[in-house]
């Protein structure tokens, strides 16, 4: 989760603190991201979460005017930081092997996370609201994105089955980093993340000129 969400604000001394506005919405959030990781949207309560950190309900509602406005704030966060994440990954190196292997990572690393910011981005239970699916859509559409333009750029394909390449490649990181952590890290997060980029490079760097660096 982004560093500027920190935990263990919450407290009766809180009550009284006068926080700058940027502070009280960051702890707010990691409020929020605690009782909407646990109990999902529909039985998150706004009274829980100004409990949680610490303040009245009017304050929590001063910084956002109602929950969906809360949920929504937290989600946009954990996307942005999935998309940086898998962005880095094409970017931080020339090597497609390892470009495979970082976006891989990126999505082990994403579900692997205290904050559990995965829930709210792989399991919302509020995708039926248009806000909160179009900001899901937003991305998976982004990291798609990244990654198109590199296999475009790198093997000289046209953009469509670069991006359906790249639509299978955030695929497989996706579910199989969810299973991983579904059953309880039974392998080395390192050790799985190898298995899970070397099936991905094998086709796609098997089937398409898309090169190693030496």
């Amino acid at each position: 989760m982004s560093g500027t969400i920190q935990h263990g604000l919450a407290g009766q001394a809180n009550r009284a603190a006068r926080l700058p506005r940027t502070a009280r919405r960051a702890q707010l959030l990691a409020a929020a991201q605690d009782v909407f990781a646990a109990n999902g949207y529909h039985a998150a309560a706004m009274d829980e979460i100004a409990e949680r950190a610490g303040v009245s309900k009017p304050v929590l509602y001063q910084h956002f005017p109602g929950k969906l406005e809360l949920y929504l704030a937290l989600l946009e966060i954990h996307v942005d930081e999935l998309i940086a994440r898998v962005t880095d990954a094409m970017e931080s190196t020339t090597d497609n092997k390892v470009r495979v292997q970082n976006a891989v990572s990126a999505y082990f690393d994403f579900v692997d996370g205290e904050s559990q910011a995965y829930r709210l981005v792989f399991e919302s239970d509020l995708r039926g609201e248009p806000v909160v699916q179009a900001a899901i859509d937003r991305g998976t559409d982004a990291c798609v994105q990244a990654i198109t333009r590199t296999i475009t750029a790198d093997a000289g394909l046209e953009e469509e089955p670069a991006r359906l390449l790249a639509v299978g490649l955030v695929g497989i990181s996706q579910v199989a980093a969810r299973s991983w952590l579904a059953n309880n890290r039974s392998m080395n997060k390192e050790e799985a993340v190898g298995l899970i980029s070397t099936l991905a490079w094998k086709g796609i760097g098997g089937g398409y000129p898309l090169q190693q660096s030496s």
